[in-house]
């Protein structure tokens, strides 16, 4: 039992908690159908464990197993496993020849691997000093970029002395490019050909694709010589053939000169977008680019007039498969182009140019600190169907879930990820994926074995006699029939009566697809989920249907997947009870007369109709109201006779009684206003037949009647009085006019300056004047005129 309890406790360690669903289902029937059920079921191989529980018993978890009596000997559990294959150790030290240093660890891997498990383990990484790096440095030529020509003219020196700092091996290489020199891309004058700066009176080469100028080499100053030689190009339209360049200087890598165990990096130089994809069927190019070297004897792109531009994706795959680290050097306007293509590229960084190139060199080497500042690995193979997640372990204190990339670490630095790895399905082939650092030529290589068979099954007895005289395999414990047997242990011949016999109809799975047949029999499968019976394993007791998530609402039992309600509950899933209580309304009524009352809530009938119990009803008519007629005619005194009372009382279904013997609980109090304002209140009881009684009718609350002579009397006062106010009105305001009068007389009268006696407005009747020409000096005639 010492070995056993051990065995138990190692199985529980390597199960899989996470696993869901049922081991012993019933439908497998042998071990490597029990493995494909879930990771966390095993098969019993031992014989004659199932004699009494079926082909089902041997197929759960490796505990159950062994609480059932199999011995753990038996048990096929097949487990992950992680067999090491080789693991150099990582170079801490600069090595004289890069090809002996080892960046990843461990560097090849066989994972054996059950489907449904996970299975976790540690790459380490570390980037050594004084690595090798390559640089090619590939530059638009265009016509725009002239003056960025002229200030890289001594790059060569100035950028081999700065990166003399950082790695003692170091090569240039040069390429450059333009356009497709086709139509719409040029101008196709013969002129423009020769010359397509023609047009600004400028001599320049005539539009290329791609050109490989100087394979790298440690010579900056041949670098310097290249670039000098160099001269511009011209094209028409804005974007150019910058990525047909690019898969060309990463696919040819013998002319280019690229090492094996080297950085490489591909410095792109341009002011302009870039065509790609199926922008050469403008020109009517229309075969797709192959992605391979097409450099001819003077290192030109042969068919750059044939193929298409590569798409972003081929981009993608070329540069990754040959290690190449892409750096942007773009100007301002084109800076957010290439950060999106940067996105999409791996390891791709982008930098701001100069409009002259002016920061080129200060560019490229920020651009080189800040890959190797980074650690970022990449997944390459068969990785469909393959579970994969990191865990970045860039430092003991920083520990990044679900990435896979390390920032602003330093040259020499280990970093180590977590790769976690689990296989969805169950297949029959290997598969291999490969994990490196981007960038880097290293590599970890690993091969996963799936996991899909028992080792019982390696040693079967053919045509056993442990099955019934040879009538099947022996096999992990059972018997495994060969064909037209039928059985446990293969007793029975597969002939059409026996197997029907299992079937309800002819048309239907034999034991209804969750037993086995044996002889004519249905023995039914045991299931998680409860109890499968019935002569064709039809019936079950978790079938029925539920309520809220309860089987038979919790208020009834499934019976052949039908629920049998308890006392008090009805309904197709017991969801109903029979009570009546929560419907009664206050008047004592099942939801008020007005509906039905259904699994113990009110369903109103009438449109309009609501509440809990159908007690509101704007539209129905008020029990007191439509007793008005009856009532009125009761408290009239004057033109109702008693015959027409008791008619209008009849036809309202109510008697008017005086006597005060009804109960009061059963009664209804009444509050109506007539039609002189009176509060008339009254009750209302059924009498021993059920007809409506009222009684206790009392009118109060009258309003007094109008006193008119008083009210005549307060408007007679009330004009006499208004009539006074207005003299008194009008009298006061001729006394203040004729006081202003009068007083702009006397004013008037104190500002006269004439005597007192004599009239100022008189004036007299006669005028003398003198006659000035007459010339009798002794005499003068006066001739006095009358003037009336």
């Amino acid at each position: 039992m010492g070995i056993e309890l051990f065995y138990l406790v190692f199985l529980l360690l390597q199960r899989n908690d996470s696993a869901q669903g049922s081991c012993f289902s019933g439908s497998a029937v042998t071990c490597e159908d029990c493995l494909l059920l879930g990771p966390h079921c095993a098969w019993c191989s031992q014989e004659n464990y199932t004699d009494s529980l079926g082909f089902g018993g041997r197929c759960n978890t490796p505990e159950i197993l062994l609480s059932n009596g199999c011995h753990s000997s038996f048990i096929e559990f097949p487990t992950s496993d992680i067999e090491i294959q080789r693991n150099n150790p990582l170079t801490e030290s600069t090595q004289s020849n890069s090809s002996d240093v080892t960046q990843i660890a461990p560097q090849n891997l066989v994972l054996k691997m059950r489907a449904g498990n996970q299975v976790t383990l540690q790459v380490n990484v570390r980037q050594t000093e004084d690595y090798p790096v390559d640089l090619y440095y590939l530059m638009d030529l265009s016509a725009s970029m002239d003056d960025d020509l002229n200030m890289i003219k001594e790059l060569g020196s100035t950028l081999s002395k700065e990166m003399s700092k950082l790695t003692s091996n170091f090569r240039l290489g040069f390429g450059s490019f333009v356009e497709k020199p086709v139509s719409p891309f040029i101008k196709t004058a013969l002129e423009e050909v020769n010359n397509p700066c023609r047009s600004v009176h400028h001599t320049c080469l005539p539009t290329f694709g791609y050109k490989h100028v100087l394979p790298l080499t440690e010579n900056a100053e041949e670098f310097n010589e290249i670039v000098k030689k160099q001269r511009i190009s011209a094209n028409m339209d804005t974007p150019e053939g910058g990525f047909d360049a690019v898969l060309q200087a990463a696919v040819c890598k013998e002319k280019i000169g690229w090492r094996n165990d080297s950085l490489h990096l591909l410095v792109f130089v341009s002011d302009a977008d870039s065509h790609f994809g199926m922008d050469s069927k403008l020109a009517g190019i229309v075969i797709p680019n192959d992605g391979l070297c097409h450099l001819d004897s003077n290192n030109e792109y042969s068919m750059s007039t044939v193929l298409e531009y590569p798409t972003i994706g081929q981009l993608i795959d070329k540069l990754v498969e040959n290690n190449i680290l892409l750096i942007f050097a773009v100007t301002k306007e084109q800076v957010h182009l290439y950060e999106d293509y940067a996105k999409l590229i791996p390891g791709a960084t982008v930098g701001h140019l100069q409009k002259d190139s002016g920061n080129i060199l200060q560019l490229i080497i920020d651009a080189y600190k800040e890959l190797r500042s980074e650690v970022d690995l990449e997944v390459l193979g068969d990785t469909e169907g393959l579970a994969l997640s990191f865990t970045a372990l860039c430092s003991k204190d920083l520990v990044l879930p679900h990435l896979k990339k390390c920032s602003n670490i330093k040259v020499g630095d280990t970093v180590s990820f977590n790769v976690t790895l689990g296989l969805t399905t169950c297949e029959k082939k290997s598969r291999h994926i490969v994990i490196k650092p981007m960038g880097l030529r290293d590599t970890l290589e690993i091969e996963i074995q799936p996991v899909c068979s028992c080792s019982c099954q390696n040693s079967v007895d053919v045509n056993s006699t442990k099955c019934n005289k040879g009538n099947g395999s022996f096999e992990c414990g059972v018997c495994i029939c060969n064909p037209g047997y039928l059985g446990a242990h293969c007793e029975c011949s597969d002939d059409l009566l026996i197997v029907n016999s299992c079937k309800g109809a002819p048309e239907h799975d034999s034991c209804s697809g969750r037993g086995d047949c044996n002889c004519g029999q249905c023995n039914c499968h045991a299931s998680a989920y409860g109890r499968i019976y019935g002569q064709y394993c039809e019936c079950d007791d978790f079938s029925c249907m539920r309520y809220k998530g309860l089987m038979c609402a919790g208020h009834g039992d499934c019976d052949c997947g039908e629920c049998v309600c308890h006392s008090g509950w009805t309904g197709e899933s017991c969801n109903c009870t029979t009570n009546f209580d929560s419907c009664m309304s206050e008047d004592g009524e099942i939801c008020s007369g007005r509906g039905e009352c259904v699994c113990g809530k009110c369903v109103c009938a009438s449109p309009g109709v609501s509440g809990s119990t159908c007690e509101k009803c704007p539209t129905c008519a008020d029990p007191c109201s439509s007793k008005w007629n009856c009532i009125q005619c009761a408290l009239s005194s004057e033109g109702q006779s008693q015959e027409e009372c008791t008619e209008k009382c009849k036809l309202a279904d109510a008697t008017v009684s005086k006597t005060e013997g009804f109960s009061k609980d059963k009664s209804v109090f009444c509050s109506l206003q007539g039609e002189n304002k009176c509060l008339i209140t009254f009750l209302m009881a059924p009498d021993e037949k059920g007809r409506t009684v009222i009684y206790n009718i009392n009118q109060k609350d009258c309003p007094e009647p109008p006193n008119i002579p008083m009210i005549i009397l307060g408007v007679s006062l009330a004009i006499l009085l208004i009539g006074f106010v207005l003299l008194c009105i009008w009298k006061l305001l001729v006394s203040l006019h004729d006081r202003k009068e009068v007083a702009k007389f006397e004013a008037e009268r104190s500002k006269a300056k004439w005597e007192t006696g004599t009239n100022p407005l008189y004036r007299g009747s006669t005028t003398t004047f003198k006659n000035v020409t007459y010339k009798r000096q002794d005499k003068q005639k006066v001739e006095t005129l009358f003037m009336y």
